[in-house]
Protein backbone atom coordinates (compact mmCIF):
# COMPACT_ATOMS: atom_id res chain seq x y z
CA UNK A 1 0.00 0.00 0.00
CA UNK A 2 2.75 2.52 1.01
CA UNK A 3 4.73 2.00 -2.45
CA UNK A 4 1.68 2.73 -4.32
CA UNK A 5 0.84 5.86 -2.35
CA UNK A 6 4.67 7.22 -3.24
CA UNK A 7 3.96 6.12 -6.87
CA UNK A 8 1.09 7.26 -7.19
CA UNK A 9 2.48 10.80 -4.99
CA UNK A 10 5.57 11.65 -7.52
CA UNK A 11 4.25 10.04 -10.22
CA UNK A 12 4.21 13.47 -12.29
CA UNK A 13 6.84 14.60 -10.96
CA UNK A 14 8.71 11.45 -12.25
CA UNK A 15 7.12 11.89 -15.71
CA UNK A 16 8.54 15.56 -15.95
CA UNK A 17 12.02 14.62 -15.25
CA UNK A 18 11.97 11.67 -17.97
CA UNK A 19 10.32 15.02 -20.23
CA UNK A 20 13.63 16.67 -18.78
CA UNK A 21 16.18 14.45 -19.61
CA UNK A 22 14.72 13.34 -23.62
CA UNK A 23 15.10 17.50 -24.05
CA UNK A 24 18.20 17.56 -22.95
CA UNK A 25 19.41 14.35 -25.00
CA UNK A 26 18.04 16.22 -28.12
CA UNK A 27 19.64 19.51 -27.46
CA UNK A 28 22.76 17.32 -27.03
CA UNK A 29 22.56 16.41 -30.25
CA UNK A 30 22.21 19.77 -31.91
CA UNK A 31 24.45 20.03 -35.20
CA UNK A 32 26.73 23.30 -34.99
CA UNK A 33 26.77 24.19 -38.81
CA UNK A 34 30.87 24.07 -39.55
CA UNK A 35 30.86 27.92 -41.12
CA UNK A 36 28.87 28.81 -37.99
CA UNK A 37 30.42 32.56 -37.04
CA UNK A 38 31.02 32.79 -33.39
CA UNK A 39 32.56 36.31 -33.85
CA UNK A 40 29.21 37.76 -34.47
CA UNK A 41 28.03 36.64 -30.56
CA UNK A 42 29.31 39.67 -28.51
CA UNK A 43 27.55 37.58 -25.23
CA UNK A 44 29.58 34.97 -25.30
CA UNK A 45 33.02 35.03 -22.69
CA UNK A 46 36.05 35.33 -24.32
CA UNK A 47 37.42 32.42 -23.23
CA UNK A 48 34.37 30.72 -24.34
CA UNK A 49 34.58 32.54 -27.98
CA UNK A 50 38.60 31.48 -28.15
CA UNK A 51 37.89 27.98 -27.29
CA UNK A 52 34.77 27.72 -29.58
CA UNK A 53 36.65 28.77 -32.30
CA UNK A 54 39.75 26.48 -31.73
CA UNK A 55 37.91 23.16 -31.27
CA UNK A 56 34.76 23.84 -33.27
CA UNK A 57 32.67 21.62 -31.95
CA UNK A 58 29.94 19.74 -33.66
CA UNK A 59 27.74 19.82 -31.56
CA UNK A 60 25.88 21.58 -28.29
CA UNK A 61 26.66 18.69 -26.60
CA UNK A 62 30.32 18.96 -27.60
CA UNK A 63 30.63 22.37 -26.86
CA UNK A 64 29.15 21.73 -23.37
CA UNK A 65 32.15 19.49 -22.08
CA UNK A 66 34.67 22.15 -23.21
CA UNK A 67 36.63 23.35 -19.91
CA UNK A 68 36.26 26.66 -19.74
CA UNK A 69 32.73 26.74 -21.13
CA UNK A 70 29.90 28.01 -19.11
CA UNK A 71 26.47 26.84 -19.66
CA UNK A 72 25.78 30.04 -20.11
CA UNK A 73 27.68 30.22 -23.23
CA UNK A 74 25.81 26.73 -24.65
CA UNK A 75 22.47 28.70 -23.83
CA UNK A 76 23.83 31.91 -25.59
CA UNK A 77 25.31 29.60 -28.59
CA UNK A 78 21.66 28.04 -29.01
CA UNK A 79 19.92 30.95 -28.90
CA UNK A 80 22.29 31.97 -32.04
CA UNK A 81 21.66 29.11 -33.77
CA UNK A 82 17.92 29.49 -33.44
CA UNK A 83 17.15 27.02 -31.23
Amino acid sequence: MEQAEIQVKYERYIEKEKDLVHRMAAVEELIIPDNFNYDRISALSNEALQKFKKIKPRTLGQASRISGVNPSDVQILMVYMGR
